[in-house]
């Protein structure tokens, strides 16, 4: 017994420096990740204050920081596994297998990154520009290496998938210097329309925002109960929103008061 007992001990005695090796480099590694992580994030942010510095287009800057902080994490990742005895090129070979299949599982996100990058190619839009896509429109936030981030007139955060941005159309008001605005209502075939164009054009008068030339007009076209009588204007993409909620208010209030007999209202801006 008591040499079976010297036996074990002896043996545990063997091992024990290599325990201890194990173990040694399992805690440095751990420390190396923490490091390594909190330094990676430091960088990054020193490199978007730099790239801010520099004037960089939003756009540009945050699709590169995110790109720059994903492949330094990775190597971090690699380095770790390297201090823990696991062959670099074995792991790199697992994460290449690895990488396929989630390619394959993931083919949507991958379209969605080919999107982003394609988006930053081209330049469609950019982070401030006010635009319409698969049914949704508002000004561009953020443009992110999987998404692009919306905010809408009601204060409504949207996120859509950069491959539906870039495979779909895309409509930009911002890139215009002026755009259309246009507010239609309906009157009665009796109503005068020398008077409700007259009506219509004086509330345009002196606003500053209203574009000059081209002058603000007024349209009428038939309708099988009514005529459709538009106003339309001129201005800056960002005021045509507004523009549009006070002639409609303004021309309801003003026909109203004149006696003309109103239809449903509709309120557009093109």
């Amino acid at each position: 017994m008591e040499k079976q007992v010297h036996s074990i001990w002896a043996q545990f005695n063997g091992l024990l420096p290599v325990i201890l090796g194990y173990v040694s480099q399992f805690l440095l590694a751990l420390v190396v990740l923490f490091i390594g992580w909190k330094l990676i994030n430091t960088v990054t942010r020193a490199m978007g204050r730099m790239m801010e510095a520099s004037h960089i287009e939003p756009t540009l800057r945050g699709f590169l920081l995110s790109v720059v902080g994903l492949f330094l994490k990775a190597l971090l990742f690699i380095s770790v596994a390297s201090m823990v005895g696991i062959a670099t090129t074995s792991f790199v070979a697992v994460l290449g297998a690895a990488g396929l299949a989630v390619g394959m599982a993931l083919q949507g996100s991958l379209a969605n990154f080919a999107g982003g990058v394609l988006i930053l190619l081209f330049r469609p839009f950019k982070v401030g520009d006010s635009i319409t896509a698969g049914g949704n429109s508002g000004t561009v936030t953020s443009i992110e290496m999987f998404r692009t981030v919306l905010i809408d007139t009601s204060n409504e955060v949207i996120y859509v998938p950069n491959g539906t941005l870039s495979n779909n159309v895309v409509v930009n008001s911002s890139q215009s210097e002026r755009i259309l605005g246009s507010v239609s209502l309906l009157i009665d075939y009796q109503d005068d329309l020398d008077k409700a164009r007259s009506l219509l054009l004086g509330l345009t008068e002196g606003d500053s925002l209203i574009l000059k030339t081209p002058a603000p007009s007024v349209s009428f076209a038939p309708k099988p109960a009514n005529i459709q009588v538009t106003l339309g204007f001129w201005c800056a993409p960002g005021n045509v929103t507004p523009l549009v909620g006070k002639y409609s208010e303004a021309a309801i209030k003003i026909l109203q008061r004149e006696g003309y007999r109103l239809g449903v209202t509709a309120r557009t801006a093109t």
